[in-house]
């Protein structure tokens, strides 16, 4: 999958029209129309005047607009899920499992508190998810909500264990040093693209070499919120820790329309 690009950042410079029916250059633009030449340029400043005004209203809407989604839905899914991500192998394997959860055809809030129910049962670490039964796991899930996939779920879940044991030796730090991170993540049995996404969007906290991390699914909100759909755009609107907020923000005002008419009405957008 492609990393959300930060080329973007640049933003384009705007360029006035200077073309008029007798020719593009600027001394051309007064002359017939007024007595003393001036009548053209009198009437592009104010064009300009009025477009720099139109501008900086736009940007101090969507200015407003960001904070009240940062302030009303700001919240990481890994902070909703009791996660205090650090770039230690506990956390982030913690996040994994989320991830995993998350990119099921499930609720969200379902699949959060199944990521709250399998750490509150100890299932905490690849080696404690490992060691658990099938059963245990299928039990977990089950406390969260998470029945319809139970059964497969917790096949997965023991398999990645495994896997993030053997090959990274439960420490998905070693992960992140290799060629392909993102490849190496889809080979855990669960996680897909979307997993990937999901997992890479609030690492970013702690990798910041993945900021800023805003795939489809939060250029998708920004587009509904009204937002700059530009990775490099959005990022520099807030402060480098407000990123993997801004993602869980914009991923939130994709999948519901009441929050994005929500942010849209506190920021009188």
């Amino acid at each position: 999958m492609a990393k959300a690009s930060t080329k973007s950042r640049t933003s384009t410079k705007s360029r006035t029209n200077t073309k008029s029916g007798t020719g593009s250059g600027p001394s051309r633009s007064g002359g017939a129309n007024s007595a003393d030449g001036s009548g053209s340029t009198k009437n592009a400043g104010g064009k300009a005047g009025s477009n720099g005004g139109s501008t900086r209203g736009r940007q101090s809407r969507q200015q407003a607009l960001v904070r009240e989604l940062l302030k009303r839905h700001g919240t990481t899914y890994a902070q909703d899920a009791g996660i205090t991500l650090r770039d230690t192998p506990m956390p982030l394997y913690q996040l994994l499992v989320l991830s995993m959860l998350l990119s099921a055809r499930i609720r969200a809030d379902i699949a959060v508190a199944s990521a709250r129910a399998l750490t509150d049962a100890g299932m905490k670490s690849p080696r404690r998810m490992a060691d658990a039964t099938w059963q245990q796991r299928v039990d977990a899930l089950g406390v969260g909500g998470y029945r319809r996939y139970d059964e497969r779920t917790s096949t997965m879940l023991g398999d990645g264990a495994e896997l993030v044991l053997e090959r990274w030796g439960g420490d998905l730090r070693r992960l992140r040093g290799s060629d392909d991170p993102e490849g190496a993540l889809r080979e855990v049995p669960g996680i897909g693209p979307m997993g990937v996404s999901i997992f890479l969007r609030e690492a970013q906290a702690v990798w910041p070499e993945y900021q800023p991390y805003l795939d489809s699914k939060a250029l998708q909100g920004a587009r509904k919120l009204g937002l700059p759909e530009s990775a490099g755009k959005l990022a520099d609107m807030v402060k480098k820790e407000e990123l993997a907020p801004l993602a869980a923000g914009l991923v939130r005002a994709a999948l519901s329309s009441k929050v994005a008419e929500e942010v849209r009405q506190a920021a009188g957008a």
